[in-house]
Parts: structure tokens; C-alpha cells; sequence
């Protein structure tokens, strides 16, 4: 039996790790697709559409990695909050713009 105190001790057993371990995942997708618009933009030659596109897909990388890395750190404490609507929003925009950019630039 249980103490009515001990309700509020909870036990997250794994799922930060496995939570933690996802926004590594993604954060990694991300940079792999960054690269690859840095690469197409410099191997098929500069232009300023292509520099711009690629301005953008680094500036929403860069974007995705402050929402990643805050979650990941809070993730880490022993009690971590739910993530922010702003936050989660914030991730889910730069994930799907990045993605955009990244057709936008292989059309």
C-alpha cells in the first residue's frame, strides 16, 4: 500500500531517456538536412536564391537546436515539466520548414 504522499513521488522509469534520445533523434535529421542544403547550394554553384534558401534552412537548424537542447536539459533534471505549447510549436514549425526548404531546393 501507499501512503496519499507518496502519489506525488513519481517514477518516470524510462521515458525521459526515451524522450531525450528522440530529440536527439530528430535534431540529428535536421542537421543532416542542413548539410545537405549547404552541400547542393555550394556543389551546383552559388546563386542568390540558392545562398538565401540556404540562409534559411541553417537559421531554422539553428532554431530547431535552442527548442532541442532546452527540452533535452530539462529533460535531464530529476522532475522535468511538460514542454511548453510555444516550445513544441516552435519544433514542430522549424521541422516542417526545414523539410519544405529542403524539397524547395532539390526541385
Amino acid at each position: 500500500m501507499t501512503a496519499p504522499g507518496d502519489a506525488q513521488l513519481r517514477d518516470p522509469g524510462l521515458q525521459p531517456e526515451r524522450t531525450r534520445l528522440a530529440w536527439r533523434r530528430t535534431t540529428l535529421s535536421c542537421t543532416v538536412a542542413a548539410v545537405l542544403a549547404a552541400r547542393a547550394v555550394l556543389h551546383e554553384g552559388t546563386t542568390a536564391v540558392g545562398v538565401l534558401a540556404c540562409a534559411v534552412c541553417l537559421l531554422l537548424w539553428l532554431g530547431f537546436l535552442v527548442v532541442a537542447h532546452r527540452r533535452m536539459v530539462a529533460l535531464a533534471s530529476h522532475q522535468p515539466r511538460t514542454l511548453a505549447f510555444r516550445s513544441a510549436w516552435a519544433a514542430a514549425l522549424c521541422t516542417f520548414a526545414l523539410a519544405v526548404c529542403a524539397a524547395l531546393m532539390l526541385v
